[in-house]
């Protein structure tokens, strides 16, 4: 860079500085800025020319106010006037006013993109890397789709400089990345590869961030480069600190070039050439011995250096997978700074070592560090160290170490951080079910963990050990044992109540031998903890009071006087007294064959996955959880440690014999966990797909909207509906208008209106990047059934929607008869390449086409005692998921589409509501009940919504859809 000479200090620049740092306020600060401005408008717009250097001064002015929060509209000009300089220092304040304060929208963008060409040809190196360095802060679309082209011929020309070499690979990482579908290398590829092999270093370490970015989007394109990055980190590796003299940093030899060429290295599979693969495992061993060599420096830069390329080597042998001494080694360095005194390199350790674990190969190793790892979960002050001990512990645990693990975990989950107890207690409840081989252990476990970490054991965890005590005849008398004692603690969770409940009920008889335990003692037990429940509790404890009733005929009285009390037949919560009065007849009026066929024990449960591995899934995210096998396929191991091949026998022998304890963690089932969330990146639906977009095939109609017979449908088959589809439909059954879909690239807008059995749709379909999308195309199609209860016919939408801009698509619907499903809408496009299908459900539900309907209370109630048949009624009673605000009910009853009638019921508190379903086939009448129990507690307030209609479809279709409202 040219140095800057005496006269270019720009001293009026240094005076203005001077003067605003100087001002004692705000007010100060903005006179002194409107003056200024006001003097650099008229000198601007004055008759005499500017020079270069005044034009300097000025622009640099408008900058620095720019810089302190001010708008700046005019100096544009002459910042663009500036480029076409000759002198450096005026050039290059041009630039930077460009870079800072033009948009990619500006009248003057083919000005500055003319100067930027004519630097690009000039063949001086200092402007070539302005212009460069002005296009990657720009970084716009127009700009990649001017110099996208231009920039990998300046790249790869014999006679670059290696500065301008520099610049130009990171300005094209830059346009890159903002445009990838505008940077095409084609006939470059080969020769950006090759500058793996420059004889510069700069060049080499910004080619490869280059390399990198685009291996990771076309790896086969680029997979030349493996050969020549083993090659050049060979050279690395092996060299002395003295021979990379410039690029030596603390006696570590060109460190962010080592670990950007190990991180290349990870985008592909070992290399299959064995010279190629010998040189690179005499790197990593290399690295692995360098780690062991005294340091060479005490400085905190050298250690920092050192250990950057040493993690990524690990990195690299845990991502090839393959050779044994490597990845043994790898745990062995990893090990010593388990107790190092650096928090950062502990926490790097631990959080490798998990990795490591799931190998086959380095398993056993890890596991020699186990009282380390425990050390640190106990000791660490740092509770992100602490948590990836216990993601390590997890990790490592089998069949040999899991009593002592799960020990561990549970003496800690005492004092453990708040933030982590409900994670501890899902690996502790997995850990404790897929390793053992006492099932006794395993109920003393749980048990154990409800007692130490009570409010963080989910449903999930309670769930799963009732399931497993009912599916196991062995187990089931020492559950209600050890249950029976555990609830004789003064202070009992209520999950362990819940536990109790159900398990005495179930299985009390096993144990109402011992006088200890006499049925009345069981139910005196269990009754002390009722008022102290909840109200899902004590309908726990009022279904096992029936079966007890069952189990011990003897306590039928003291049961029956327990129902017959005021508290339960007269209690305010719905859902308590409907079970008490109940209950209560069935105990009285049933024969005891009835009762017994009625209270029967439990059957065992289907087999299926574990639903708190399901939950240790969506907590952490898919692939997060390394204990669960995938695709059949593990560590070489599915039920622990060093018996693996024996534990894979076992599993054959009840794959072919099932048995109803038999994989009840569902370990070789290979359906998909329907709660896992997806990530960010998997909302998109078959994102690599080399199918095109479908073309439909319907014709089209005079109005420009698809025929309706058949239904459209897509030429190939689209994505399957996204998980959350439900949901998103759920969110529009009272409302019309909103967001119906959003991610990273598209945003979907709905806006409907329905009229009798006829309704219109506009679907706003809005592009959130500024790339193009292309190809893009819509289908709608009514799957089943649906075809023959609707008639949907669609506009077809524009092919190409730019970046930044929105297309709108209208879709009319006729409601043939009534109908459950909803239609599904398939987008198709392409985005930097790559195709995006994306399925969705249209929000059209039966309710849509009601008409509302004014009666008066006699009529009402005429016309529900008509509708009286047990087939013609759909009853819910639910828990209030939000709370009872009247007005918010009344807004959500009215956006259902029926008629809201006030003063009706004899309750003022409930709400009726009347409609007619309007289908082009019939009429479907439909009355509304709503009863809330607003007076309950917050947490224990339900509803009870009973639907009455004349076709019993519509009232079961109508009450499920309104009951996920409320």
């Amino acid at each position: 860079m040219p140095a800057v000479s005496k006269g270019d200090g720009m001293r009026g620049l240094a005076v203005f500085i001077s003067d605003i740092r100087n001002c004692k306020s705000k007010e100060a600060e903005i006179k002194r800025i409107n003056k200024e401005l006001a003097n650099i408008r008229s000198k601007f717009k004055g008759d005499k020319a500017l020079d270069g250097y005044s034009k300097k001064k000025y622009v640099c002015k408008l900058l620095f106010i720019f810089l302190l929060g001010h708008d700046i509209d005019f100096g544009h000009m002459e910042a663009v006037n500036l480029l076409s300089s000759n002198k450096y220092t005026e050039k290059q304040i041009g630039y930077l006013f460009i870079s800072v304060l033009v948009n990619s929208n500006s009248e003057l963008i083919r000005l500055i993109n003319n100067a930027i060409k004519n630097d690009l040809s000039s063949r001086n190196p200092t402007f070539m890397c302005l212009a460069l360095h002005c296009i990657a802060n720009v970084g716009s679309r127009e700009m990649a789709e001017a110099f996208a082209g231009e920039i990998p011929r300046i790249l790869v020309a014999g006679d670059t400089m290696d500065s301008v070499k520099q610049s130009a690979a990171l300005c094209l990482l830059r346009l890159y990345k903002a445009s990838p579908d505008l940077v095409l290398m084609g006939e470059w590829t080969s020769r950006v590869v090759h500058l793996l092999n420059d004889q510069h270093m700069g060049v080499v370490t910004a080619a490869i961030s280059l390399i990198t970015c685009l291996s990771s989007k076309n790896p086969d394109e680029f997979k030349t480069c493996v050969s020549l990055a083993v090659s050049r980190l060979s050279r690395i590796v092996s060299s002395a600190s003295t021979d990379l003299q410039d690029y030596t940093y603390y006696f570590v030899p060109a460190p962010w070039l080592s670990c950007k060429l190990l991180r290349l290295l990870q985008c592909y599979p070992p290399p299959e050439d064995g010279a190629v693969k010998g040189r690179l495992v005499e790197c990593l061993e290399t690295i692995l011995n360098k780690a062991q060599e005294p340091p060479k420096s005490k400085k905190v830069q050298h250690s920092n250096a050192k250990n950057a390329i040493l993690f990524e080597a690990i990195s690299l042998i845990i991502h090839y997978d393959s050779e044994p001494n490597l990845l043994v080694r790898a745990c062995n360095q990893l090990g010593q700074f388990l107790q190092h005194r650096e928090t950062n390199l502990r926490y790097l350790a631990l959080e490798s070592m998990c990795t490591l674990a799931s190998s086959e190969f380095s398993h056993e190793a890890v596991k020699t560090h186990i009282e380390t790892v425990i050390n640190a979960l106990k000791t660490e002050r740092d509770v992100s160290v602490r948590q990836r001990a216990a993601d390590l512990l997890y990790a490592m645990c089998d069949r040999s170490n899991a009593k002592q693990i799960v020990a561990e975990m549970l003496s800690y989950l005492e004092t453990a951080d708040y933030s982590i107890r409900e994670e501890m207690v899902l690996k502790v409840a997995i850990l404790a079910e897929k390793y053992a081989v006492d099932y006794s252990w395993y109920v003393d476990t749980i048990l154990n963990l409800i007692r130490i970490a009570g409010d963080y054991v989910s449903e999930e965890v309670w769930y799963r050990v009732i399931q497993i005590v009912i599916n196991r005849d062995d187990v089931q008398g020492y559950a209600a044992k050890t249950v029976f004692e555990a609830l004789q603690a003064p202070a009992c969770h209520e999950n362990m109540v819940k536990v109790g409940g159900y398990i005495l009920g179930e299985f009390g008889n096993l144990i109402a031998g011992d006088p200890r335990s006499s049925p009345l003692v069981q139910f005196n037990l269990l009754h002390s903890k009722f008022h102290l429940c909840s109200v899902p509790t004590r309908a726990l404890l009022l279904s096992a009071y029936i079966k007890f009733i069952n189990l011990f005929p003897e306590t039928k009285a003291t049961i029956q006087e327990v129902l017959r009390s005021d508290s339960q037949i007269r209690n305010s919560d719905v859902e308590l007294q409907q079970r008490a009065v109940e209950y209560l007849k069935l105990s009285s009026i049933a024969s005891t064959d009835v009762l017994a066929t009625v209270l029967e024990e439990m059957p065992p449960f289907p087999e299926r996955e574990s639903s708190i591995l399901a939950k240790l899934k969506k907590k952490k995210g898919p692939g997060a959880v390394s204990v669960e096998l995938e695709d059949g396929k593990e560590r070489g191991e599915l039920n622990g440690g060093g018996d693996r091949g024996g534990d894979a026998a076992i599993a054959a022998s009840n794959a072919s014999t099932p048995s109803p304890s038999a994989d009840l963690l569902g370990l070789r089932s290979t359906a998909p966990v329907s709660g896992t969330t997806p990530s960010a990146g998997s909302l998109l639906v078959d994102v690599f797909s080399e199918a095109g977009p479908s073309a439909t095939s319907a014709g089209v109609n005079d109005d420009g909207f698809l025929s309706s017979a058949p239904p459209t449908v897509a030429s190939e088959d689209p994505a399957p509906p996204l998980p959350e589809s439900d949901e998103l439909l759920n969110k529009f059954v009272c409302k019309n208008n909103g967001v119906l879909f959003e991610n990273q690239l598209l945003q979907i807008g709905i806006k409907s209106e329905y009229r009798q059995n006829l309704g219109r749709m506009y679907l706003f379909y809005g592009n959130k990047t500024s790339v193009q999308f292309v190809s893009f195309n819509t289908t709608v199609s009514c799957p089943g059934e649906l075809q023959s209860q609707l008639n949907v016919q669609t506009k077809t939408v524009e092919p190409l929607v730019e970046g930044g801009a929105q297309v709108q698509q209208v879709i009319n619907i006729e409601c043939l008869t009534d109908f459950i499903d909803a239609p599904l809408l398939n987008i198709k496009f392409r985005y930097g390449g790559a195709l995006q299908n994306i399925s969705l459900k249209l929000p059209v539900t039966i309710n849509k086409f009601f008409q509302p309907t004014e009666m008066a209370a006699a009529d009402f109630f005429q016309r529900w005692k008509q509708l009286s048949q047990p087939q013609q009624e759909a009853q819910k009673i639910f828990k209030a998921s939000h709370g009872m605000d009247t007005e918010v009910l009344k807004a959500k009853l009215l956006g259902l589409g029926t008629a809201l009638l006030e003063n009706v019921d004899p309750n003022p508190e409930n709400y009726v509501c009347a409609g007619v379903i309007q289908t082009k086939a019939q009429q479907v009448g439909c009355l509304l009940r709503l009863e809330p129990n607003a007076q309950a507690q917050p947490g224990e307030q339900m509803y009870r919504l009973t639907l009455r209609s004349s076709k019993d479809t519509v009232s079961q279709r109508v009450c499920d859809l309104l009951a996920e409202q409320f």
